[in-house]
């Protein structure tokens, strides 16, 4: 038998619901519309006009797993890509603009055009707070990242600094402290707003010799031609100008999840995050019958690419089961 006989069949015509519309083109939403259209669901994804997610502004990705060489997050994301459109996936690389949770079938916008589905995956992830300044967006992947965890490696015996003062921030100094041989963590303030915890675990890092801290201090401008080499410091109190040779700069000050459209449609936390509310049998329900969430949109602890494609596996197969669609079984 071949797989081909379950691919997912899209509606005959305009006026017919798909089975489930996924908002977003990140992992989450390429393994969610893997297996909702393996399930003989008819999938639609709105990719968005920039598609891919965070990984389309990273390079070396390491820790993927299947990848012993590595591979590089444009070229994941374009096989995430090929393979759910083998499975019958439609893609429009057009921003969703509307939605309408409360009818039935459920009601999306995008590009002026109305689209209805029986359920709908919001998977649109959430973006990096970047510092604005010159230099920074041409030198992202070249020395400037937003994930230790993803990107340490790579600077190995090297030396780094970590923008922030909050959990985050110290999280990716001490994950840092493994791999780079100098890492100073930089706050505009004079104490961090991180946990108790957290300070303390860095603090005694900091007596270790393993990690400095400089207060009072911005970056203003990211130095490089092929990749980051230096950066110009401000210190906030004085006005006085320096530059620091540097071989990665981890901003740590944020992340803004992707839900402006969805306000006021389904219940977000005190964050903006997509509130999960899980139900008997199902893991990544909303507050809405038939929605689902998967990815960093609603997950700000792990932010992972093989994490968000495991929420992604959950959300398709609660859309499958909430359509009453088994599909195959591999």
């Amino acid at each position: 038998m071949k797989v081909e006989n379950f691919f997912a069949q899209k509606p005959l015509s305009a006026s017919e619901p798909w089975d489930v519309a996924i908002i977003g083109s990140g992992p989450a939403s390429m393994t969610a519309s893997v297996y909702t259209t393996r399930g003989a669901a008819s999938t639609i994804v709105f990719a968005g006009e920039m598609w891919g997610g965070q990984l389309m502004l990273t390079t070396a990705v390491d820790n993927f797993p299947g990848f012993p060489d590595g591979v590089q997050g444009p070229d994941l994301m374009k096989l995430m890509r090929n393979q759910a459109e083998r499975f019958g996936t439609e893609f429009i690389d057009k921003n969703v603009t509307e939605v309408d949770f409360v009818s039935d079938p459920k009601k999306l916008k995008a590009n002026g055009v109305d689209y209805l589905a029986k359920t709908v995956i919001i998977a649109t992830g959430a973006d990096t707070k970047w510092l604005g300044v010159p230099g920074e967006e041409k030198l992202r992947g070249r020395g400037v990242s937003s994930c230790a965890p993803c990107d340490a490696p790579f600077f190995k015996d090297k030396k780094v600094a970590v923008v922030g003062g909050g959990d985050a921030a110290m999280e990716e100094a001490l994950v840092l402290t493994k791999y780079a041989l100098d890492v100073t963590i930089m706050h505009r303030r004079e104490e961090f707003k991180a946990s108790a915890a957290m300070q303390e675990r860095v603090i005694e890092q900091q007596k270790k010799g393993k990690i400095k801290i400089l207060w009072n201090t911005e970056i203003v401008e990211f130095i490089g031609d092929q990749k980051l080499e230096r950066v110009k410091l401000k210190n906030v109190k004085t006005g006085k100008l320096t530059e620091s040779a540097l071989d990665g700069v981890f901003v740590a000050i944020g992340h803004i999840p992707a839900t402006g459209v969805f306000k006021d449609r389904v219940d977000l936390d005190e964050k903006g995050y997509v509130r999960l509310v899980p139900k008997p049998g199902f893991t990544a329900s909303t507050n809405i019958e038939g929605v689902y969430v998967a990815g960093d949109v609603h997950d700000y602890q792990y932010r992972q690419a093989i994490t968000a494609a495991g929420f992604g596996c959950m959300a398709g197969m609660d859309a499958l089961k909430y359509l009453d669609k088994s599909g195959p079984s591999w």
